[in-house]
C-alpha cells in the first residue's frame, strides 16, 4: 500500500495544507495519507496545546477520506523528530513518502539525519510557483540517493499559520484561510487571542 505522512506543527491547519494534501493525493495516486500533528516540534514554537492541534487537524481533514490522522507524535515518549517518525511508521508501513513544502525543503540538510530519512521514506515536495529553484538545486546535489526526491506543483495558497494567528489577534477574520469547520472552532475555543 503506497502510503504518504505529512508533518506539521498544525497551529492552526488552513487551506494550504488541504490543497497540498488533495494535490498530492491526485498526482501521486496515495492510498493513505497519514497527517502526523507535532507533539512537541523541537525547532518551532507552538502556541496551543497537542491535544487542541490535533483536534483541529481532525477537523481540516475530516472530508478526505484517505486522510488519517497519527497521533504517534502526542503520545508520551513518542517521536520529536521527523527521522524518528519514519522509523515509528515505517514498522508497520512498507512504502512510505513524506510529503513536505518546498520551503520545508530548502532547510532539508539542516533536519536530524536527512539521508537516513530518504532510507526509509521517499520524499514528495510540493513547489509553488515562484518557488526559488536556486535554493533547491544544492539541497539536491549535496543528498546521497537524490533519486528518491519528486517534486510536483500545487496552486498558490499564500496562507502561513503566523498570519492566522495575528489576524485572530487582532479580531480580523480568516474566512477563506482555514476550513469553516476549523474556524468555528478556533472561535467556540478563543484560540490564538491576546
Amino acid at each position: 500500500m503506497s502510503v504518504a505522512v505529512f508533518g506539521g506543527a498544525f497551529d492552526p491547519p488552513h487551506l494550504g495544507h488541504v490543497a497540498l494534501v488533495r494535490t498530492a493525493l491526485e498526482q501521486f495516486g496515495f492510498e493513505r495519507i497519514l497527517v502526523v500533528p507535532a507533539g512537541d516540534p523541537p525547532h518551532k514554537k507552538v502556541f496551543t496545546s497537542a491535544d487542541i492541534r490535533a483536534r483541529l487537524t481532525e477537523l481540516a481533514f475530516d472530508d478526505i477520506p484517505q486522510v488519517e490522522i497519527s497521533t504517534c507524535e502526542l503520545e508520551p515518549g513518542g517521536p520529536r523528530y521527523t527521522v524518528d517518525t519514519l522509523f515509528l511508521l515505517g514498522e508497520k508501513h512498507d512504502d512510505l513518502t513524506l510529503l513536505v513544502g518546498a520551503d520545508q525543503f530548502a532547510g532539508f540538510l539542516h533536519w536530524r539525519e536527512p539521508d537516513t530519512i530518504l532510507e526509509l521514506a521517499a520524499l514528495a515536495v510540493a513547489n509553488r510557483p515562484g518557488c526559488d529553484d536556486e535554493k533547491l538545486g544544492p539541497v539536491i546535489a549535496a543528498l546521497e540517493r537524490p533519486e528518491r526526491v519528486s517534486f510536483f506543483s500545487i496552486p498558490p495558497h499564500p496562507i502561513s499559520s503566523h498570519e492566522i494567528r495575528a489576524r485572530v489577534s487582532g479580531g480580523r477574520p480568516i474566512d477563506g484561510l482555514v476550513p469553516l469547520c476549523v474556524a468555528a472552532e478556533i472561535d467556540r475555543l478563543g484560540l490564538y487571542r491576546e
